[in-house]
């Protein structure tokens, strides 16, 4: 690196070819570049998984020394530690968990994620699962496997079917995928209300209204549907606990679509097992992978989804890419960055 340069190292050769830069990309952000920039590219292979591997490669780390930018899947306490000159980090991916445990609250390093980017298909994901459930999609496809035609689930006088024009949806995280979601469901005709940590922002587009977190137990008895969008802090941890699931009204559907910490996984499995909830969608688990033994994976009226919600081959790219590059030119010209993390607040 000559003296007039100034390096960005790009880290993003995931070993999930979905998630891997392109060709095309990387030739977009070549092309891109604010002058004076120099780029160096880790081949080395990285995971995408949450917001990022454990630790850096070799190739990321020997590049690391020299770098004022990062942009990879989150960023490691090894290069965090190993980036003396490093003043930006931005992830590909939108979660912070684990990057606000590398050390970089300490520091003085800028970070910005991808928060938005997956909004679209995640909502999208969304609205197709409950919908599995409002519609009886779930005893359709049990069904279907025996070889079964029964209309008795559909047309009894307790049938929990449903229209979502009909349905209350609780949404808990008003930010892009919240958004996303409560735009979507209320074009069915659903009533959306979401639960945000300043309730005093206001509604965003497709919420009728919005309340601060003190007031969730008071909305939960009200929900025909739940879902769980908000990042995980000491705030979200553990915060849909088995005493809050039971404040949900009967035959009510959950889905969450945040982090596997935010909810109790067991008392769901008891809840549905009990017919005391109608379905549940699980996109993300405590521990990932899903354990083979978990009752979780036999229960008709649960979805296990293996955490691809946000997929949409052919889009994550060029809208990625896109904030990226907006975001490297204002940082280059000094001006506010786009979702720019706060730090301490978790997200």
């Amino acid at each position: 690196m000559t003296d007039a340069s100034r390096r960005l190292v790009v880290d993003l050769a995931a070993t999930s070819k979905n998630w891997a830069l392109t060709p095309a990309g990387e030739a977009r952000l070549r092309a891109g570049a604010p002058a004076g920039w120099e780029i160096v590219v880790v081949r080395a292979p990285t995971s995408s998984d949450g917001d990022g591997p454990p630790r850096a490669s070799g190739e990321a780390m020997a590049a690391i020394g020299e770098a004022e930018a990062y942009f990879g899947f989150g960023v490691t306490p090894d290069l965090v530690a190993a980036g003396k000159r490093l003043r930006w980090v931005h992830s590909a991916a939108a979660g912070v968990g684990n990057v606000l445990k590398s050390g970089i609250t300490d520091t003085d390093i800028l970070l910005t994620n991808a928060a938005g980017i997956h909004a679209i298909p995640m909502a999208e994901f969304v609205v197709a699962t409950v919908l599995h459930f409002l519609r009886g999609l779930d005893v359709a496809i049990d069904q279907q496997r025996r070889a079964e035609w029964s209309k008795a689930f559909f047309v009894a006088d307790d049938s929990p079917l449903r229209e979502l024009g009909d349905s209350r949806v609780l949404i808990v995280g008003t930010g892009g995928i919240g958004q996303a979601t409560a735009v979507r469901m209320a074009a069915f005709g659903a009533k959306c209300i979401g639960v945000r940590r300043r309730p005093e922002q206001g509604a965003p587009a497709g919420f009728e209204r919005v309340v601060g977190p003190d007031q969730l137990d008071d909305e939960l008895p009200e929900a025909d549907v739940l879902v769980l969008a908000a990042p995980l802090t000491g705030q979200t941890a553990r915060l849909m606990t088995r005493e809050r699931l039971e404040r949900l009204p009967r035959r009510a559907i959950v889905v969450n679509v945040a982090r596997g910490a935010l909810i109790d996984e067991e008392a769901v499995a008891d809840l549905v097992e009990t017919d005391r909830l109608r379905g549940a969608v699980l996109d993300v688990f405590q521990e990932e992978p899903l354990r083979p033994d978990s009752r979780l994976w036999g229960l008709r009226s649960v979805l296990v989804v293996p955490h691809v919600s946000p997929v949409s081959p052919g889009r994550f790219w060029p809208r990625s890419l896109e904030l990226f590059l907006d975001n490297w030119h204002r940082y280059d010209a000094g001006q506010p960055l786009r979702n720019l993390v706060d730090k301490h607040a978790g997200y």
